[in-house]
């Protein structure tokens, strides 16, 4: 007699169960964790990924550790395998845990008639994962760039200009990659802010430095040309990179405190 096959979700379908706590995670970023060895889930046949019950907790952890502790992606993955004092396993990983199954959006009870609902603010879709195009050839062309970020010619050809987007073939047969896209939807986020396309220059000219700054960490280690110098270089821009980003984070915030109210 066959046994039935436990019901598993796609892709999709844990994106669609994580957005709601998560709203800037991507299907990018879940390949992304897939890469770097934190979830390993089953494949049909045909490839697709299979997700149960503990992959989604799992990648809840994950996804908690690097929002509210900042963390790399090596330590949560060292959390992952042994957890410090303090710190538990994610649900699906103790053992005998029951874990309720997750809930799809769209079979979350109803409030009963009469209840107030407060509804949710809209958000812009999220951009993918620019991590995603690294080592990905551009494949993207310039109607799919407009159509997709929504930004209009003139604002994707400022871009352009100022080489915050780069297509990679002559105007006729112009390519852009998964970086390109990133940058233009965030870009029409901010023309729907009234912030000028030129005022984003500022955002490359810092970016450059700061991987100036990391490259000059970096490069001696990738001269050794040992067997794992790549994988060290590649774990120390983890590293930088985070506390790049939890820098910036905290001193935008400590630089806008005064137009905020307390919360």
């Amino acid at each position: 007699m066959a046994v039935p096959e436990q019901p598993h979700l796609s892709i999709g379908e844990v994106l669609g169960l994580l957005l709601e706590e998560f709203p800037d995670v991507t299907i990018s970023k879940i390949r992304f964790l897939e890469s770097q060895g934190l979830i390993v889930p089953e494949r049909t046949p045909a490839g697709y990924r299979k997700f149960y019950d503990p992959d989604v907790e799992r990648l809840r952890f994950i996804l908690r550790e690097q929002r509210e502790n900042y963390l790399p992606l090596r330590v949560i993955k060292d959390r992952l395998e042994t957890p410090p004092e303090g710190i538990g396993r994610p649900p699906s990983e103790v053992a005998d845990e029951v874990v309720p199954p997750p809930t799809h959006p769209s079979m979350r009870r109803r409030p009963p008639e009469g209840d107030t609902v407060v509804p949710r603010p809209t958000r812009r879709p999220v951009p993918p994962d620019p991590s995603d195009a690294v080592g990905r050839p551009a494949t993207y062309s310039r109607q799919e760039i407009l159509d997709l970020s929504g930004l209009d010619a003139s604002h994707l050809e400022e871009l352009e200009s100022y080489g915050l987007v780069r297509d990679r073939a002559p105007k006729q047969n112009a390519l852009y990659d998964e970086h390109d896209l990133a940058v233009a939807e965030t870009a029409k986020g901010f023309v729907e802010a009234g912030i000028d396309v030129r005022h984003l220059k500022a955002w490359k000219i810092a970016a450059e430095r700061e991987a100036g700054l990391f490259e000059q960490r970096v490069l001696p280690i990738l001269r050794r040309r040992s067997p794992d110098a790549r994988t060290e270089a590649n774990d120390l821009l983890d590293d930088l990179s985070d506390l790049g980003g939890r820098l910036r984070g905290i001193l935008l915030a400590r630089a806008l405190g005064n137009l905020r109210e307390p919360r």
